[in-house]
């Protein structure tokens, strides 16, 4: 099921809502689950929208603009402007494949740095929907790696504590201004 919630797929010149970078200590607090879906939560969901093609991004999670909720919204098809994007409220990966795939990665908190991030190719996921309703997806491709590295943010987990390569990680954050301490190397 896809999000009922649509908004226009352009720039703003003023995003309603304000991004947060890597070393951002809202960036690493596990997020709070959602326990009433209400307007004002599909009203943050829209702004969410707005804020991410704003900044031509494919996924955002709710503590990359300081709201500390279990919410994700994600549109892999932006040339598309009729294919609605989705929004998922407490989500949880119930299954994960064993085939692996290496795939770049970049993310809105980290502009400008992309580097190689290993994930599952196939996931399950539970969710609500932007109207309460419990929804199942499975996901593959570019759409599992998204909603996979969305999650990750909200349990604080970013896509560079995920980067093997430690002289790439290095290299590319400190060109891009980002500091090496920021990161939080987890074992997969």
């Amino acid at each position: 099921m896809t999000a009922q919630i649509l908004v226009e797929k352009k720039k703003l010149a003023n995003p309603p809502l304000k991004l947060h970078y890597l070393g951002d200590r809202v960036l690493r607090q596990p997020a709070k689950r959602i326990t009433k879906v209400d307007d004002e939560i599909r009203e943050l969901a829209r702004q969410m929208l707005q804020t991410m093609y704003s900044e031509d991004g494919i996924g955002l999670a709710a503590p990359q603009v300081g709201v500390n909720k279990q919410l994700l919204v994600v549109d892999c098809e932006l040339d598309n402007p009729t294919a609605p994007p989705y929004i998922l409220i407490n989500p949880t990966v119930t299954k994960r494949s064993a085939d692996t795939c290496v795939i770049q990665e970049g993310c809105l908190s980290i502009p400008g740095v992309f580097i190689d991030v290993i994930r599952p190719e196939v996931i399950k996921v539970s969710y609500k929907d932007e109207n309460g309703r419990p929804q199942k997806l499975v996901a593959d491709g570019l759409l599992a790696r998204v909603i996979q590295h969305e999650i990750d943010h909200l349990n604080g987990v970013m896509f560079v504590d995920r980067v093997d390569n430690a002289l790439v990680l290095n290299q590319e954050l400190t060109k891009h201004g980002f500091s090496v301490e920021a990161v939080k190397p987890i074992d997969a």
